[in-house]
């Protein structure tokens, strides 16, 4: 594997984890309303949630997809159901700050099955494969996901500092819900522009 091919795909990798999508909004709402352990919490799960993921696309489900074309919409499908479900709970969420320990925390487990519902994951997952390693050789797998770990924790972790940053703003159940309002839209719109 030539050093211009990874450097490709740690480009790819760092666009792909560091744009806007649902699991970058939940990130930042979740670290702005419940602190850095909670946000951290939720995108190492998420993290690993991705990378299984993609191991799993890149090894097998690319190949079962390609046999499966309706699998891919009905995966797409639920995962968007899923989206829309998430943002309708930030719409709806009243805004008061709450102890961490609170069972509507965003925790690790939710990170992990985010990923696996989320159309932009699925899609990062093949293309990404597709256009850099298409024969999904093992060995090439491996690399291409040792090195999107880093970049996908690291690239959340942005999120989660920008939550934090807006969670010292957002102090008061007014504010944390013009928050979770606007980050409920921006996950809906997300989520259904997939479609389009």
């Amino acid at each position: 594997m030539t050093l211009s091919l990874l450097v490709s795909m740690s480009l790819f990798a760092l666009v792909a984890s560091l744009s806007p999508g649902p699991v970058n909004l939940v990130s930042l709402s979740c670290s702005a309303r419940f602190g850095a352990k909670a946000g951290i919490n939720y995108i190492t799960g998420a993290t690993l949630g991705f990378i299984l993921l993609f191991l799993l696309i890149g090894l097998a489900l690319q190949q079962i997809l390609s046999l499966l074309p309706h699998l891919t919409l009905l995966l797409r499908g639920l995962g968007t159901l899923f989206l829309l479900y998430l943002s309708w709970q930030l719409w709806h969420d009243k805004g008061e700050l709450k102890v961490e320990g609170d069972d509507s925390t965003p925790n690790f487990m939710m990170g992990a099955v985010i990923q696996w519902l989320n159309p932009k994951a699925w899609l990062a997952s093949v293309s990404g494969i597709a256009v850099y390693i298409p024969s999904a050789e093992f060995e090439q797998v491996l690399i291409f996901a040792s090195l999107y770990l880093p970049i996908c924790w690291l690239s959340l972790g942005v999120w989660v500092v920008i939550g934090i940053l807006l969670g010292q703003y957002f102090q008061s159940p007014a504010k944390m819900r013009l928050l979770n309002r606007t980050l409920g839209g921006l996950l809906a719109a997300s989520s259904l522009a997939i479609w389009f």
